[in-house]
């Protein structure tokens, strides 16, 4: 696969979902890309929804793996080990997440991997950090959500705290792992040396807290969950109608006279004529914006929001978003051929490069590759070990 990446090894040692996403973001780009998995598999193929002639394919494992090779190492073995000194030699950046500590009993420290490749760059994932008073512990998604204060923030008051939807510590860690790995690459082209990116759930996490943050940081309020609405900007959220709920987005006082023009409230009243006021009167204004909500339904309001162009939405479920158009234009939608299930769909990548007179242009164009079945490709990657090794100086 052609991209920014073509030409950079990767060597993903990583399971689960932090570095695995990680590793598929630079395949996506076109890295080279070699999952090594223990015989028994990566965790993540044995969760979430399974499919299949024999419902033994992970729906988990496909949204995390796709152009990428995989080859099964016993990295406790010595033949396994070997192997892996091999592959790190060969290879431009290896992505882990295992807890602190572990990949050195293997045999493969920090030195002792930069012995071996002193171009190498090396990511390392964990939960709360590599050092630190708590730096060894273990961590999970749902974990650091809680300990980094996101759920604080989520659900319908301070005192019902959610975790959000999605994984987002993990794809956090993995985006900003990502981020961190194309800079070391960069770096390395003045100094010739390769170095280590660190991140974490935790640290990503408190990466994006944002206007939360300085809300305690500098303004020195402690912020609370909301519900479906903004912690600071009114009305800023989810409004019932006649048959459902749509989403209303006034980030200003001239979209505030607009909304309120079409649903005939006075937008000079003292109470609401700026966001301040707005916000302390918050939830008497999604009352009484709810009340001439209710008067029509969804498509009705979002046609005329639409129209005096006032940032309005539905709240799509999963289905509705991969049949949307938009997202299908958006390149947000890959088809790879499996082995086993045949053509399937998966969420593409997020970034588009336009060059030149290819507007529009995917990350990496076409050519995407399935998620791998467990040690598929075992004897490839050798015989193209084996070919680097003999070019190699």
């Amino acid at each position: 696969m052609q991209g920014p990446l073509s030409g950079i090894v990767v060597l993903d040692l990583s399971r689960a979902l932090a570095g695995p996403h990680c590793a598929q973001m630079l395949g996506d780009l076109g890295a080279h890309v070699i999952k090594v998995e223990h015989p028994s598999g990566d965790e993540s193929r044995g969760w979430g929804t399974f499919v299949g002639p024999e419902h033994d394919i992970s729906t988990y494992f496909l949204a995390a793996n796709r152009n990428k090779r995989s080859i099964t190492v016993d990295m406790k073995s010595a033949e396994g080990r070997d192997l892996i000194e091999r592959l790190v030699r060969q290879s431009d950046v290896l992505v882990e997440n295992f807890r602190t500590g572990v990949l050195d009993r293997l045999g493969f420290s920090v030195q002792r991997l930069h012995a071996l490749n002193p171009r190498l760059v090396i990511l390392s994932i964990t939960g709360f950090g590599h050092d630190g008073p708590e730096g060894g512990r273990p961590g999970y998604d749902q974990i650091a959500q809680g300990e980094a204060g996101l759920m604080s923030l989520t659900g319908p008051s301070p005192d019902e705290p959610y975790r959000v939807g999605a994984s987002i510590a993990d794809l956090l860690a993995g985006i900003h792992g990502a981020y961190g790995v194309v800079a070391a690459l960069y770096e390395r082209e003045r100094t010739g040396s390769g170095t280590v990116v660190r991140t974490s759930l935790l640290a990503s996490v408190v990466g994006v807290h944002s206007y939360h943050g300085t809300a305690w940081t500098v303004g020195g309020t402690v912020p609370k969950a909301g519900g479906n609405h903004h912690a600071s900007i009114a009305p800023y959220g989810a409004f019932r109608c006649a048959d459902g709920m749509i989403q209303i987005a006034v980030a200003n006082d001239g979209q505030w006279r607009k909304v309120a023009q079409l649903l005939d409230i006075d937008p000079e009243m003292p109470k609401y004529a700026t966001n301040r006021h707005r916000f302390a009167h918050r939830e008497e204004l999604i009352a009484e914006m709810e009340k001439a909500l209710a008067a029509h339904d969804r498509e009705h309001w979002l046609a005329a929001l639409r129209e005096i162009g006032v940032p309005a939405g539905a709240i799509r479920s999963i289905d509705e978003v991969y049949a949307w158009e938009q997202v299908r234009s958006q390149g947000l939608i890959v088809t790879v051929d499996h082995p086993v299930l045949g053509p399937i769909e998966l969420p593409g990548p997020a970034l588009r490069f336009d060059r030149g007179d290819q507007p529009g242009t995917s990350a990496t164009g076409e050519g995407h590759t399935a998620p791998p079945a467990l040690g598929q490709d075992n004897d490839a990657v050798l015989d193209w070990l084996a070919e680097r090794e003999r070019r190699s100086p």
